[in-house]
């Protein structure tokens, strides 16, 4: 794992919300209102790293024998929440946590949009809690699709369906959402975004170009066919006809005198 924790992370994009809002049939206005209460809707640090809070008390629950008394001798556990203030950046006692158990470390911190907590990280929809911190890392789709994904294995979305802010509250934050008044920001949220536009979900289909407008054409000749009369010269209905043009005279005379060297040679042979 890179200690760092620094990946692509990727920002969401104008489609992410109400997409992936409707997996559990709430809209565009109910997912902005959960992650402006969660995180202020930043997924990512300004350093590119996942916003994460890591929780001693659930470190404690996460360790036995010489792990747990080391981890509480380094002021990295105890027993019960809210012993000791948290620091402003919780990266140094993650990393101090991992020295001493990675997993354990790993499962003791809240993650990316959606502060899921990594000891859920099968309900969010991962095999291992590295596998969750990982995608954490790179992109807050990823981080708002493991809310999304405990939202739904722990039955909370008819809640944020019908509007129900105090039972959100209490599966989702637990029973002291009452301290921080969860319910009542959820509602003040939901209602600012409602007067938002949103984003058409699904997305409009593209506009298709006009077919372009066929222009009429002028005939064309067939240089192929031949230009003449399809039938040829004694077929039905055709008659052969004079020669046309200046040489019909000429063939007349030529015919005449053939006709006429015919006769006189016929006679000179009669008995």
């Amino acid at each position: 794992m890179d200690m760092t924790f620094k990946g692509a992370a990727r920002r969401l994009d104008d489609l992410d919300l109400p997409k992936l809002g409707a997996r559990i049939g709430v809209g565009e206005d109910e997912i902005h209102a959960f992650l402006d209460v969660e995180t202020s809707g930043h997924g990512f640090d300004a350093d590119g790293r996942p916003i994460i809070l890591f929780e001693p008390h659930v470190f404690f629950r996460n360790l036995a024998g010489a792990k747990r008394a080391q981890a509480v001798a380094a002021g990295l556990a105890y027993a019960r929440w809210g012993e000791k203030p948290y620091p402003r950046d919780s990266y140094p006692r993650l990393k101090a946590a991992c020295a001493i158990d990675e997993t354990a470390a790993f499962r003791s911190a809240s993650w990316g949009l959606g502060q899921v907590l990594g000891e859920n990280f099968k309900a969010a929809g991962f095999l291992t809690v590295q596998a969750m911190v990982e995608a954490m890392m790179e992109d807050e789709a990823l981080q708002l699709a493991a809310a999304v994904n405990f939202i739904a294995a722990n039955r909370l979305d008819g809640k944020l369906r019908n509007h129900d802010w105090a039972g959100f509250a209490k599966g989702y934050n637990g029973a002291s959402y009452r301290k921080n008044a969860y319910d009542i920001r959820l509602a003040e949220a939901f209602r600012k975004w409602s007067g938002i536009k949103d984003t058409p979900w699904p997305p409009a289909a593209p506009a298709r170009p006009p077919a372009p407008v066929p222009i009429p054409q002028a005939p064309q000749p067939d240089i192929l066919a031949p230009s003449g009369p399809k039938h040829e010269p004694g077929e039905a209905g055709v008659r052969p006809g004079p020669l046309p043009g200046p040489l019909s005279g000429f063939w007349a005379a030529v015919l005449a005198s053939l006709v006429a060297a015919i006769l006189s040679l016929f006679r000179k042979v009669k008995p």
